[in-house]
């Protein structure tokens, strides 16, 4: 009898235990909080510098440059978007004309975006109120709403460490992540394009891409060469990992295998050009780090996927950026209340 009364005991503690085991499995596989707070939206992209940094694979990137309305920005905000920003998460709304996107009453596409780090909320606070046009009250929170080249920039403080922004028409899309974000987070929220991609996304990665692809996009500036590659719709995973290098891998997800075949043998056109320009680069033709870049690049079909992978060392990234042309190095503050004698400042990354 005393040890049927016992028997209770090691069992409940073996229930506990697997279902904390259950719950952290779920958490491992499950998207980043920041990324589950996002509304449903046709692409979700994710980065984690805190992660980066901490791998230190930003060591060998040149300083970011500062422009006067960056350094504006700063100085009011106390934010430094290289050295206080830990995550950014973003949705990409379509036009409805692109296949029935996401993005309601827009023709070209918006953007709705959570960001984490180390934020000054009294500073930040009466930044946006000096640009804001107007500010409304949801639930105890208030949202401030910034004129931009036509369009009305939402903005909301979630928390301490956190801020959201959203571009999209309707204002309920900015109220669906504040409210998300006052629920307890589970690791089965999260829009459904991003839960049901996100297990394709491989471990340790510190970024990552989850879009759908659409032949109509071609038809938007920037997007000529995805409708040359993608001739039917698909969704394309794509990830990157640091390993002492950048690796970076692409899977298109098609609806058959003769579309992937497609894909894979597009693609592989593409890449016999990259290695003929390999040859033409000049002196750059013998650098080891551009020749591990370009050796690295592989494309092969797995069903009804096609696959690219490539390996970046990270003197080929120091080169690239060194080159590039400083303005595009900075970034870019919150929108500013625009002006009739000033151009207004474009909103965090879109």
């Amino acid at each position: 009898m005393r040890i049927r009364r016992r028997l209770p005991i090691p069992l409940a503690v073996l229930l506990i235990v697997a279902a904390v085991a259950l719950i952290v499995t779920l958490r491992k596989h499950a998207p980043p909080e920041a990324a589950r707070l996002l509304p449903g939206a046709d692409g979700f992209l994710y980065i984690n510098l805190k992660w980066i940094r901490t791998f230190n694979a930003t060591s060998e990137l040149p300083p970011v440059s500062r422009e006067p309305e960056y350094q504006r920005f700063v100085e009011e905000t106390g934010f430094q978007w290289e050295r206080d920003l830990d995550q950014a998460a973003f949705a990409v709304h379509y036009p409805q004309s692109w296949g029935g996107g996401t993005a309601g009453s827009a023709t070209e596409p918006r953007f709705s975006e959570v960001f984490v780090g180390k934020i000054d909320s009294t500073r930040l606070t009466a930044y946006l109120k000096k640009i804001s046009s107007s500010i409304d009250d949801y639930r105890g929170f208030e949202i401030y709403n910034i004129p931009l080249e036509g369009r009305t920039v939402r903005v909301v403080i979630l928390s301490y460490d956190s801020v959201a922004i959203s571009n999209h028409p309707n204002p309920d899309v900015i109220r669906g992540v504040l409210d998300r974000s006052r629920k307890l987070a589970s690791p089965f929220g999260g829009p459904w394009l991003l839960r049901k991609f996100y297990r394709k996304v491989p471990l340790a990665s510190l970024s990552f891409a989850i879009l759908r692809v659409k032949p109509e996009m071609s038809s938007f500036g920037g997007f000529e060469s995805w409708g040359l590659l993608f001739p039917k719709p698909a969704v394309a995973v794509i990830s990157a990992r640091y390993l002492r290098a950048l690796h970076l891998r692409a899977e298109a997800f098609t609806n058959s295998e003769e579309d992937a075949h497609a894909i894979t043998e597009k693609t592989a056109a593409f890449l016999s050009l990259f290695h003929a320009a390999e040859g033409s680069v000049g002196a750059q033709g013998t650098d080891a780090d551009v020749k591990t870049f370009f050796d690295s690049l592989k494309v092969e079909q797995s069903g009804d996927r096609a696959i690219l992978t490539a390996t970046v060392p990270p003197g080929f990234m120091k080169k690239v950026l060194t080159e590039a042309p400083p303005d595009t190095l900075a970034p870019t503050p919150l929108p500013q209340r625009p002006s009739p004698t000033k151009r207004p400042l474009k909103p965090a990354p879109r």
